[in-house]
């Protein structure tokens, strides 16, 4: 298990988490891609730390509030990285609760590329996992 690829991660939730999303951006290669899950209301794929950033920033726009809640440990696989996690946003309306798994590529100490899953499985799966092994290995 790369310490080094968690740590990225686990700062790039953090840093969300926190709202500072320079020191998020930061954590995103030049280079980046960024694929939402299918049926997003925004397709992408999103590829350049701008693109990012800017699709990012109007997710945030959308809402008056929102974090990322942790609901798996992180799991590092040749330097993949997968975490499942509720996104909680409060607006002018009721709140929302959106359960997603993205799977972060780390090189270098930035994110290269990150895909989010609606369905955890299928994400492991891609890792070539299934959730009893991920667990196992947890």
């Amino acid at each position: 298990m790369s310490q080094e690829n968690l740590e990225v991660v686990r700062a790039s939730f953090a840093a969300w988490n926190e709202g500072d999303m320079d020191a998020f951006g930061e954590l995103l290669a030049p280079d980046v891609i960024v694929r939402a899950p299918e049926g997003w209301p925004e397709p992408g794929p999103f590829v350049g730390r701008d693109a990012a950033l800017r699709e990012f920033a109007q997710l945030r726009k959308t809402w008056d509030d929102d974090y990322f809640d942790l609901v798996s440990d992180f799991i590092d696989v040749g330097g993949r990285v997968a975490v499942r996690f509720i996104w909680r946003v409060v607006g002018h309306g009721p709140g929302s609760n959106v359960e997603l798994t993205g799977v972060f590529t780390v090189r270098k100490r930035t994110i290269n590329y990150l895909e989010y899953f609606w369905d955890h499985a299928e994400a492991l799966e891609g890792l070539g996992l299934s959730e009893q092994e991920a667990h196992a290995d947890a």
